[in-house]
């Protein structure tokens, strides 16, 4: 008895040790690739230019573990969140642009390019290549995103639906830069694209309603002729899921949380589905998880359906369940380059649409705010307008 106690509770220490490890090994190869590309490697600086460089990655270093467990731990304070999801973007690009510079560290020295003129040449260029994309990534991940419209091919959809407007919002990540301004903006976009169905795709904010109340009212103007509809995504069990899903209702929209509704127009009609991330059976939440089945229960079989499901990989149980087209977010199109290669691991798409299985087809938003660092590098953010199109093939 004594043994299967002691196993359980080894495990439950060594579990946050190892994260912990790793954490903290990540950090230091993500610090000290661009101190040594940027500060040493042949550069012979100054003494005070490598003193002062050395502190500032040193610095860094043990000030970021700090300013993320005080923003994005227990207490919330937007300011500490603010500074540690910045210093993230940064030191992620930097990181980045080291690792390239030394390969162009090596083309100089098949050139005949000798140090420390080679090491101070890769140090200008990663700082400077650095700091473009961050200021250009910035003013990106700030904008009002780019309407990007697609048709969407439907086998089963009636002739009255043909030419139906899906307005897809996601990732709204309302957070720790206040953003009202901005979400205003994106809601009088939205209500420029003459919407027949507007879908929000989860993980809207990131803190409770009442830390992020001021920058979700917009939403409570937004305009769609037959239905607006919300789902949870995984960021919603970070915080407050179910508080989430009472305020959409509150503002007029339809949370879908594992039911569907149906939209008719021309005679011919629509099921609108949605599901729970799949993060949510392990959130403790009672009454939360993914359930397709119980999502379209009592749905009728012959009509065509929509799915709302946060992340791409739900698309295995969409193809189960006879979905026809299924929208969703979460991977933000990588939204910091290279990340999105990163995100291929783990998800089925990155963006855009695709066909999976004989019926079903899956699109992927880029997202429309964005998450953490406050950038978005070659991942342009989105607010999507779907034209669903009968195919008649």
């Amino acid at each position: 008895m004594s043994e299967s106690v002691a196993v359980p509770a080894r495990r439950s220490l060594l579990r946050p040790l190892i994260f912990g490890l790793v954490i903290t090994a990540t950090l230091a190869l993500l610090l000290l690739v661009p101190w040594y590309t940027i500060v040493l490697a042949g550069a012979h600086w100054p003494a005070p230019v490598v003193a002062l460089g050395t502190v500032l990655f040193v610095g860094g270093g043990v000030a970021f573990p700090v300013l993320m467990m005080a923003g994005h731990g227990r207490n919330h304070r937007d300011w500490a969140a603010r500074t540690a999801d910045t210093t993230l973007g940064v030191v992620w690009v930097l990181f980045v642009w080291s690792v390239l510079g030394n390969v162009l560290r090596a083309a100089l020295a098949v050139g005949g390019v000798a140090d420390p003129t080679r090491g101070r040449v890769v140090a200008v260029a990663v700082l400077a290549v650095s700091a473009v994309l961050l200021v250009w990534g910035y003013v990106e991940a700030m904008r009002v995103p780019r309407v990007r419209r697609v048709d969407v091919p439907i086998e089963r959809l009636g002739a009255g639906l043909d030419g139906l407007r899906v307005v897809l919002l996601t990732d709204t990540h309302y957070g720790p830069i206040n953003r009202a301004r901005w979400s205003s903006r994106v809601i009088d976009t939205v209500n420029e694209l003459d919407a027949d169905v507007l879908c929000h795709t989860g993980d809207i904010a990131d803190g409770t309603v009442d830390m992020r109340r001021e920058q979700a009212a917009p939403l409570g103007r937004a305009e769609a002729r037959l239905a607006r509809t919300y789902v949870t995504g995984n960021h919603e069990y970070f915080g407050e899921a179910q508080g989430w899903l009472d305020h959409m209702r509150e503002l007029g929209w339809t949370p879908l949380h594992n039911r569907h509704l149906v939209v008719e127009r021309g005679g011919d009609r629509l099921v609108v589905a949605g599901v729970d991330d799949r993060t949510a059976a392990g959130s403790g939440l009672g009454g939360h998880r993914a359930d397709h089945a119980a999502a379209l229960s009592g749905a009728d079989p012959d009509l065509p359906v929509l799915l709302l499901a946060h992340q791409p990989k739900q698309i295995d149980d969409a193809v189960a369940h006879g979905v026809d087209l299924q929208i969703s977010g979460h991977t933000h199109g990588g939204q910091m380059w290279p990340f999105n290669y990163l995100v291929r691991l783990d998800q089925p798409t990155v963006a855009g649409l695709s066909r999976h299985g004989e019926r079903t087809r899956l699109y992927t938003s880029r997202g429309t705010g964005f998450w953490g660092p406050p950038f978005r590098i070659f991942a342009p953010s989105e607010i999507t307008v779907l034209t669903l199109r009968q195919n008649r093939a």
